[in-house]
């Protein structure tokens, strides 16, 4: 009996495993559907976009020139996860993630960009501000 309970709880676990990108994505998406509830559609189509004939190949850029979409740090997930390190020095990921309601993944991307800014630190598993200079 033991063995079908390990085996029955190793599937279900593998499962979970492959669920859980479409969970998030899921989250994703209604977050995306929420935000455009709030758009105008009444108004006239925006006009088409041009590429822009830069010097490169054509691909990404890995530099970062050309980078598409926001500027770093305009999010305002970023500003409340450096507001929560400031609040308390210390603060781990999972911690700051149950604070601000969403997932840890997306904090393993952000937290890295704040520290790359020199708005914080990491010490150990806990996140802390930089001083003032």
């Amino acid at each position: 009996m033991a063995d079908f309970l390990d085996e029955k709880r190793r599937e279900m676990q593998e499962r979970l495993k492959e669920l859980c990108p479409l969970v998030d994505e899921f989250h994703r998406l209604e977050a995306a559907v929420a935000a455009l509830d709030g758009v105008d559609t009444t108004s006239s189509p925006a006009p088409a976009r041009r590429r822009s004939s830069g010097s490169g190949s054509g691909g990404s850029s890995a530099g970062g020139n050309g980078r598409r979409g926001r500027p770093r740090g305009s999010g305002t997930r970023g500003k409340q996860a450096l507001d929560a390190v400031r609040a308390k020095p210390g603060i781990t990921i999972p911690e700051i993630a149950e604070q601000m309601g969403i997932q840890q993944n997306y904090l393993y991307r952000v937290l890295p960009g704040l520290q790359k800014d020199g708005l914080i630190r990491k010490e150990g598993r806990g996140w802390h501000p930089m001083e003032a200079a």
